[in-house]
């Protein structure tokens, strides 16, 4: 999968499958996106490769109180991928619709419905909690198989 901001200097390339894909529906989401809602697809940050150039950090405050770093183009200042302190600089959440074709990778997960907006219809057959989840239950085999090779190579 390749991506890229709105202007093009960042371009990237996706070396795998995202670990897993949130439709995030919290308040912060719809703020910093300015939409109803966020879809960022979980994924090892090394597998996130720039193809041209490279985007900055900007350290952004989040509900947690604890931020998060997002990386930014510093042309047209579009928002590429986050990280989150609780899963750490290892881990990026991609902002899908910096995709090529986002149609690619679909929410496994609605997440935080209990902030959704009331006119946004969430599909059926996919997954949503009133605020987060239990990893263990709703990711992959795989996926938590490579987020533990991850984890254990601290």
């Amino acid at each position: 999968m390749r991506g890229h901001c709105t202007c093009r200097r960042i371009r990237y390339e996706v070396t795998s499958k995202p670990l897993f894909v949130h439709g995030c529906h919290c308040r912060w989401c719809q703020r910093e996106t300015g939409s109803a809602f966020a879809i960022n697809a979980m994924i090892e940050t090394d597998r996130i490769v720039l193809t041209a150039d490279a985007p900055e950090m900007v350290d952004t405050p989040s509900n947690s109180g604890r931020g998060q770093k997002i990386m930014r183009c510093p042309s047209c200042r579009v928002a590429l991928w986050s990280h989150y302190p609780g899963a750490g600089p290892r881990f990026a959440f991609l902002r899908v619709g910096t995709l090529e074709d986002p149609d690619s990778c679909p929410p496994d997960i609605h997440i935080f419905t209990s902030s959704k907006q009331p006119w946004v219809v969430l599909p059926p057959g996919v997954p949503a909690m009133a605020e987060y989840y239990d990893r263990e239950e709703y990711w992959p085999a795989e996926s938590l198989a490579r987020r533990q090779a991850v984890l254990s190579g601290d």
